[in-house]
């Protein structure tokens, strides 16, 4: 019954969004992501999974319970390399941790609002999770879900946000406006007024993901550039060459390429390669044969990043939770570094596959790098 009343709450936000309406274009935010890239990380030097950018401490004492525990992790999917760098990150904090976790459930939700909805449900009546970990598939969709979840027990959110704030804790670096102000600044200050950029973006209704367009929107609408386009490729390397070509063969002028997520910058880049054009200026992400391809071709690119080093946050939270620790709350914003050309070399490891994220924080893990792909 339960269950039911949960489905019927998420699909009344489907027909109507004003229930959990979010705003993806909010200045205040905007402003105080800005001023969170330039702020000074607190906690462990080198540890930038343990640390946090201002914020307030909070005291989760009422939910200190003797261990060992079962974490329980409801996530959206491993659709993206990303999330399979981070899940592979999770993992490994968690056999870090292996004396205080009894067991560590995973349920993948493929992508699919529904199924989510019913694996939290399924956690949830299982009844031997003492901590859920959920990182949603959409935001509005899974705040029901997630609510619901609040009132049994201690629920931490991460990566991706929901519109509630009765979550212990919600995990995420600067967000999605600071991706967005960084690609879309460094893309502004290479090109002149009046230059044309194509936005290539993978999902609709995710809001790290919708703030990061819309803060380089906003970048570019001062700047004087034109978004030629906004298309969605779904992280599908053939789908986001087709885009690119499919510009060029009208005859569009692609001065830069801006992308929300960079998992498939190589392939946008094949299109101008293919097509016998300059490379554009170009944002991607911190994932292997970009910087590789970045390095060999010397482009004018800048790598924002939403680390995959935050996969290892979570894990550390909820056991801090269940050990009655004050950890920062509600709101813990984890730094969020950019490549430069600067710093470039330094983040190549060509020990490392190809769609390996550089800002993984993962090399004091069990299984590294030979768990990660790597050699």
């Amino acid at each position: 019954m339960q269950f039911r009343s949960i489905l019927a709450a998420t699909l009344a936000v489907a027909f109507s969004t004003a229930a959990y309406a979010q705003e993806f274009n909010d200045p205040v935010e905007f402003k105080k992501q800005r001023d969170l890239l330039s702020t000074k990380a607190e906690g462990p030097d080198g540890k930038p999974w343990e640390q946090h950018l201002g914020g307030a401490m909070i005291d989760t004492a009422k939910f200190k319970k003797d261990g060992p525990h079962t974490i329980c992790f409801s996530n959206a999917g491993v659709f993206n390399p990303w999330r399979v760098v981070g899940l592979n990150n999770l993992k490994g904090e968690a056999a870090l941790q292996k004396d205080r976790i009894k067991e560590l459930v995973i349920l993948d939700a493929e992508g699919k609002d529904d199924k989510q909805i019913s694996d939290i449900q399924s956690l949830l009546d299982g009844g031997k999770c003492d901590v859920l970990i959920v990182s949603p598939t959409t935001t509005a969709a899974l705040t029901p879900a997630v609510e619901a979840a609040c009132e049994k027990l201690p629920v931490i959110v991460f990566d991706r946000g929901v519109n509630t704030k009765c979550p212990v804790t919600y995990i995420h670096p600067v967000g999605g406006y600071g991706f967005g102000i960084t690609s879309g600044e460094f893309i502004a200050s290479k090109l002149p007024k009046g230059s044309n950029v194509l936005a290539l973006r993978i999902v609709a209704g995710v809001d790290v993901l919708e703030t990061r367009y819309s803060a380089a929107k906003s970048i570019f609408d001062e700047a004087g550039i034109n978004v030629i386009g906004s298309e969605f490729t779904g992280s599908d390397r053939a789908k986001t060459k087709s885009v690119v070509e499919d510009y060029i063969n009208r005859g569009q002028k692609i001065d830069a390429v801006w992308m929300d997520a960079g998992d498939t910058a190589t392939a946008a880049l094949e299109a101008f390669e293919d097509a016998g054009l300059p490379y554009p200026v170009i944002s991607g992400e911190d994932q292997q044969d970009f910087l590789r391809k970045w390095q060999k071709e010397n482009l004018v690119a800048i790598a924002p990043s939403y680390p995959t080093y935050q996969w290892r946050t979570p894990v550390i939270a909820a056991l801090d939770i269940l050990d009655g620790k004050s950890i920062p709350g509600p709101e813990w914003n984890l730094p969020q570094p950019a490549i430069t050309q600067e710093t470039l070399a330094s983040y190549i490891d060509e020990r490392m596959p190809a769609l390996h994220y550089s800002l993984c924080g993962c090399q004091d893990l069990p299984g590294y790098p030979e768990q990660w792909g790597g050699k």
